[in-house]
């Protein structure tokens, strides 16, 4: 099968027959001609809007890193806290493993996620992209499922559910920044458009689509 009709030809999710899938213009969807099931979009903003997210993403991640989650008040004591702050006390604390496990999923896992695709996306808007923005995007896919920010958000509101009669706690700026970072990520992956950075590839053999320039 040549590359071309590979690209064109798919099977129905619904109905399973297959049929060619004509170039779509931007904000086009085709649908089955035997029982209307969706068969693919193309979304009118592919680049600007992915792009716009992934950079609040970026703001958000920076401000959730480097600015306190919370104030934690105890008879006329009070502590605050960064996202690698708590890392490293479990670090002294005697926790190695978990301090390392929440670095990872936590802090660097999104940072890398973050980084690879304002790389792909700045990469991809004047066409032809080089080879290696494949590359880059294979390797978000793999970090994107180890970014657990919504995980840690989690535990920290059943901490302060079990604390809350025992200290006031007052959320800070980080807290809010890591609530919009969760929000954003998924908001990349749903804008975000695979085949149009495809289709802006160039590759070994010096070939890309002409027409997405």
């Amino acid at each position: 099968m040549s590359r071309a009709l590979a690209l064109e030809t798919v099977a129905c999710h619904g109905c399973d027959l297959l049929q060619r899938i004509p170039r779509l213009p931007p904000g086009g969807k085709a649908r089955c001609r035997r029982c209307g099931e969706t068969l693919a979009t193309r979304p009118a903003d592919p680049l600007d809007r992915p792009l716009a997210l992934t950079l609040a993403a970026a703001v958000a991640f920076v401000v959730a890193n480097s600015i306190p989650l919370m104030s934690l008040a105890v008879v006329g004591r009070s502590a605050r806290t960064t996202v690698i702050g708590g890392a490293y006390e479990m670090w002294v604390q005697g926790f190695p493993g978990i301090a390392v496990t929440v670095a990872f999923c936590v802090v660097v896992a999104p940072a890398v996620y973050i980084a690879f695709m304002l790389t792909v996306l700045l990469a991809a808007r004047r066409p032809p992209a080089p080879h290696w923005v494949a590359e880059l995007m294979r390797w978000a896919d793999v970090m994107r499922p180890w970014s657990m920010n919504e995980v840690m958000l989690l535990g920290v509101l059943v901490s302060l559910i079990k604390i809350a009669e025992l200290a006031t706690v007052t959320p800070d700026v980080g807290m809010f920044a890591l609530g919009a970072l969760i929000a954003l990520l998924p908001a990349i992956m749903v804008t975000f458009d695979r085949e149009e950075i495809w289709k802006r590839v160039e590759w070994a053999d010096g070939t890309y689509d002409p027409e997405v320039a």
